[in-house]
This record gives structure tokens, C-alpha cells and sequence, in this order.
């Protein structure tokens, strides 16, 4: 049996699944970022099971010189080096279809609580308070819900909006992309001219960063409400904060920010999360939009099979977004 490092907690599935394929799994969810190296040197691993911990680099794939591939259990690949990857002969193999669905899912209900106001209002009955006036909201129907980026997220979130009797649009700069009947594909400039709500569905990467900022968020022709379920980074949140106090943006729903490390907040990010925490149009959740028991399990069943497929040299064993 080949053998492959599991360095993160993992759904405790993983293991029989991985030796079902032939895979032996060195199950080690405790190594600390600075002992893996040393693990990584010490047995001819032809694995890496990883989720979010562990930035791989070209340093650290030198200690593997036998890796054939690291496996994210998750759709996010910003803590890998994908250029030291492509450098070192390295596949890399991820699992967005393992928690699409739950983002979908998740972003429906960010929606819906913007328009409906409802962690407000929760908050306000909770404190004895009944606003039923203050509280009118508005209804997805009629509205054109744009996406940017049309990936595995994007796809799920527009699948589910199709029961709402909203117009749904989809930007995404890989020509690749085509259109499946949830999404209208348009430019941004279309998008921009057209959307009522933004929701960001892009990998982050150095070119996405800050990619919606002030620039971006100003030339939409109407005020918009705005969903992140994608990483944090691809928004300029002093860019949100301009945009909400001036009405460009009538509200928004974060499930990320850009410094998750809450302990760590730099002053201007202190500064922009104080603004986004009191605001009474503002959603934030703990980067949850994923996190489900069901998705906990489906990743490890789709990066399984995505380490057969590789290993098998099948097409279907490699990343995506």
C-alpha cells in the first residue's frame, strides 16, 4: 500500500475510505505547522492530506521528495503554493463538490436574512422589543441576483435560487465556464449595469486580491446588497465600510473576512470590523458557509476518489474550483 500524512482533523470516514484504495494513512491531526517537516522527511510518503493549517511551500515540499500529490480537504487552495507545486512535479487535488451544496445552502439563507431582516429583529424580540414596520423587508422574487465567479459554489447557489423567480447572472473569466440554465453568463460591466445583489463566489489568489474595492463597488448603476462566502481577501473591507455609510451598498453578509485571527486585527482592520459588527445591515458568520455534518463526510468520499482517479491516471483527479 502507498502511504500519504494526514496532518488536520479529519472526518474519522477518511481512513477506511483511503484503505479501500490501497492507501495506508499516517493520521497525525496533532502535528504542530513546525513539526511537519520533520514528519514529512521521516517515512517515503506519497501523500499529503491537509486542510488549512499548513501553508505548502516550495521548502516544504523539498522534505517529501517522494509526493506525488497533496490533497486540501476542503475547495479553498490559497495556503498552497501551486507554482512550487507545478515546480516540483506535485499534483494537487482538492474537493469543492464535497461542500457546494452546503454553501449554496448557506448563502440562500444569508439572503434571505438581509432581506428579511432577520438577525435583527431576532435581537430586538429577544430584548422584549416588537418593530413590525421596522422590520418590512424585501423579497428575492423579481430580484437579479449577480454572481461573480461560476464555479462549483456559484453553481450551487444559482441551482438553488431558480425557485425564487429572480434572474440570476454569472460573470467568470474562465472560458471554460458555460452556461448550464441557472445563470445568465454576461460581462462584468453587464453585471454591474444590471445586479441588485452581488455575491462573490472567486478563489483568493494575489491577482483577486482586493478585487472588489472601490473602483468595483462604485460602478454598479444601483445601490446593491452584498454575500461573501469565498475568502475574505478578494474584498477591500475599507472599500464595504465607504460604500455602506455612503448607501452604495445597502447591506451585506460576510461568512469571511479578511483577518479571521480576530486576536490579531491590524488597527484599519480593528477599525473596519468595529463599523461591520455594529451595523444593523451587516450579517457576519464564523466562515460556517461549508461547515455542515453532511459536507464534514462528503469531502473525505470526493477527495478519496479524486486520490484513486490520480493514482489510476484518470482525468478526474484534479483541482478545481
Amino acid at each position: 500500500m502507498s502511504l500519504c500524512l494526514v496532518v488536520d482533523e479529519m472526518h474519522p470516514s477518511l481512513l477506511p475510505l483511503l484503505t479501500e484504495i490501497g492507501v495506508a494513512a499516517d493520521y497525525q491531526p496533532n502535528l504542530t505547522a513546525a513539526e511537519i517537516p520533520v514528519a514529512l522527511a521521516a517515512r517515503p510518503y506519497e501523500g499529503l492530506v491537509v486542510r488549512s493549517k499548513l501553508r505548502v511551500t516550495a521548502d516544504l515540499l523539498a522534505r517529501g521528495p517522494q509526493l506525488r500529490y497533496v490533497a486540501r480537504a476542503g475547495a479553498g487552495t490559497d495556503n498552497i503554493d501551486e507554482a512550487a507545486m507545478a515546480a516540483a512535479g506535485v499534483a494537487l487535488l482538492n474537493a469543492p463538490e464535497g461542500n457546494r451544496d452546503a454553501v449554496g445552502e448557506f448563502a440562500v439563507g444569508l439572503l434571505l436574512a438581509l432581506f428579511r431582516n432577520i438577525v435583527r429583529a431576532d435581537g430586538e424580540v429577544r430584548r422584549g422589543e416588537w418593530h413590525r414596520e421596522a422590520n418590512r423587508g424585501e423579497e428575492v422574487g423579481g430580484k437579479i441576483i449577480g454572481l461573480l465567479g461560476y464555479g462549483h459554489m456559484g453553481r450551487a447557489f444559482a441551482r438553488r435560487l431558480g425557485a425564487f423567480g429572480c434572474t440570476v447572472l454569472a460573470h467568470d473569466i474562465d472560458a471554460d465556464i458555460l452556461p448550464d440554465g441557472n445563470a445568465e453568463l454576461v460581462t462584468l460591466a453587464e453585471l454591474q449595469a444590471r445586479a441588485d445583489v452581488l455575491s462573490l463566489h472567486i478563489p483568493y489568489s494575489k491577482a483577486n486580491h482586493h478585487f472588489v474595492g472601490e473602483a468595483l463597488l462604485a460602478d454598479f448603476a444601483r445601490p446593491l446588497w452584498l454575500l461573501n462566502t469565498a475568502r475574505g481577501e478578494v474584498l477591500d473591507h475599507t472599500a464595504l465600510v465607504g460604500a455602506l455609510q455612503a448607501g452604495r451598498v445597502r447591506g451585506a453578509a460576510l461568512d469571511v473576512l479578511d483577518n479571521e485571527k480576530l486576536n490579531t486585527l491590524t488597527p484599519s482592520q480593528r477599525a473596519n470590523f468595529d463599523f461591520l459588527r455594529q451595523a444593523p445591515n451587516v450579517v457576519l458568520t464564523p466562515h460556517v458557509g461549508g461547515w455542515t455534518h453532511e459536507s464534514y463526510r462528503r469531502i473525505n468520499e470526493v477527495l478519496v476518489e479524486k486520490i484513486r482517479a490520480f493514482r489510476a491516471g484518470e482525468p478526474s483527479g484534479v483541482a478545481g474550483s
